[in-house]
């Protein structure tokens, strides 16, 4: 499969101790179809300046020098992409691997609903988790039901509420309308917050079922009732129920959609409180999460992250 480069998006990769070979393969997959490709790095013990310059391949690296969150890091590759003057950003996350035709894809989508008078929040490929046994679905909300689609047609292109962050392609006059990231979010929901604030604007995104990539959702799923479920350590669900909850307050949010998704909270609250290891340390940190966006204590959670 020939790759088409594609030299009005820049590609930005957030990176956080990354497992160097999973990057690497990453950046031997994507730069071939990019323009510039940025690394934002959160502060990793590794020091990727020298092992990029051991690698053949042309990025340009922006290190923070702490953790400050994949908001900021976004944010941060987004001011760089705009000074290059490109047309579009690639959000990426440091494993995933994208299909060699994944951007010309996602880019051809993308003008495709602009010439057809869209107004383009963005587009993002079906990705799948390796240890799952199917795609993970796009989603949208229906009134109060929740709609799973499952690209039964390959090619289609399917209206979503969001897309999650890695292989989200975003036209820069997009970013400059609706905004950058909110950094008080610091991780997770940071993608669902945009996509949602997107939509509240007016902007439609979609999920491009013909553009393929490879992620893995979470730490080791956990199976139940046949399914895999995905999970995360006991931190990564305080910061998932925290920002939910702040997201849940903000008055532009429609009610359906609060009503949808903290259903699907509650069950992920009984779940995880239940079925992961350490239970109690899971149930304190969500607990500690929902009532932090309840008054609103956002950032960094301090002395984790």
């Amino acid at each position: 499969m020939q790759i088409e480069r594609q030299p009005e998006v820049s590609g930005i990769i957030v990176t956080y101790n990354p497992d160097l070979k999973g990057l690497k393969s990453l950046l031997d997959a994507i730069v071939p179809q990019l323009g510039p490709v940025i690394i934002v790095d959160n502060g990793s013990k590794a020091d990727i300046g020298t092992w990029l310059r051991e690698q053949d391949v042309h990025v340009e690296l922006v290190a923070l020098g702490d953790n400050l969150g994949i908001a900021k890091a976004q944010n941060v590759g987004i001011e760089r992409a705009r000074a290059h003057g490109s047309g579009f950003v690639l959000l990426l996350d440091q494993d995933s691997l994208p299909a060699p035709d994944m951007v010309v894809t996602l880019v051809a989508a993308a003008k495709a609903q602009i010439s057809n008078g869209v107004k383009l929040g963005c587009v993002g490929p079906r990705y799948e988790d390796t240890r799952q046994n199917n795609p993970p679905p796009f989603i949208r909300t229906n009134g109060f039901r929740l709609e799973r689609q499952t690209c039964a047609i390959p090619d289609a292109v399917v209206d979503v509420d969001y897309l999650i962050a890695s292989g989200c392609l975003i036209p820069m006059g997009t970013l400059d309308d609706v905004g950058g990231m909110r950094e008080e979010l610091f991780i997770d929901y940071v993608d669902i917050e945009w996509g949602l604030r997107a939509g509240n604007k007016g902007y439609r995104s979609f999920g491009v079922c013909a553009a393929l990539m490879k992620h893995d959702l979470g730490d080791e799923p956990i199976l139940f009732l046949g399914r895999q479920i995905p999970v995360h350590g006991p931190l990564r669900h305080y910061y998932h129920f925290r920002n939910a909850v702040w997201l849940y307050r903000q008055p532009w949010l429609r009610f359906s959609w609060k009503v949808v998704d903290g259903s699907r909270l509650l069950r992920k609250y009984v779940f995880y409180s239940l079925m992961t290891v350490p239970r109690l340390q899971h149930a304190k940190m969500m607990t500690t999460g929902i009532f932090h966006g309840l008054f609103g204590k956002m950032g960094k959670k301090a002395g984790n992250g």
